[in-house]
């Protein structure tokens, strides 16, 4: 499993305490020295059943600066996902993938059910 995380995020820290605690291996990735490709996310996307905005970190200060809020609507999926592509701190974090699954954001309860 795949861990992808922003190291100073307060979220990500208790993701990765919840992961130790419920002994989950993972291999642990830094989101934005080692940003998600195009064709990751786009398969992370496809396997998530998830709308694509739930990929964004909507609360972060680039999402705000671009003023996605009003662009997103107006772009097309490819174009989403090359944003996305562009910029680690754009992703909602942290994100796991599994082979059959992708979250984003930390939801224990969302976590326990699909992880444990």
């Amino acid at each position: 499993m795949l861990f992808i995380q922003y190291p100073k995020c307060s979220t990500c820290q208790k993701a990765k305490k919840w992961l130790e605690a419920h002994h989950i291996s993972y291999t642990d990735r830094h989101i934005v020295e080692d940003t998600p490709s195009y064709e990751e996310l786009k398969e992370w996307y496809e396997k998530s059943n998830l709308p694509l905005k739930k990929f964004f970190n909507t609360s972060g200060l680039v999402y705000k600066d671009m003023q996605l809020k009003d662009k997103l609507p107006a772009m097309g999926e490819e174009e989403q996902l090359k944003l996305l592509a562009s910029n680690g701190m754009l992703i909602k974090r942290p994100l796991v993938v599994g082979d059959d699954l992708a979250l984003t954001g930390f939801k224990e309860t969302e976590w326990a059910e699909k992880l444990l």
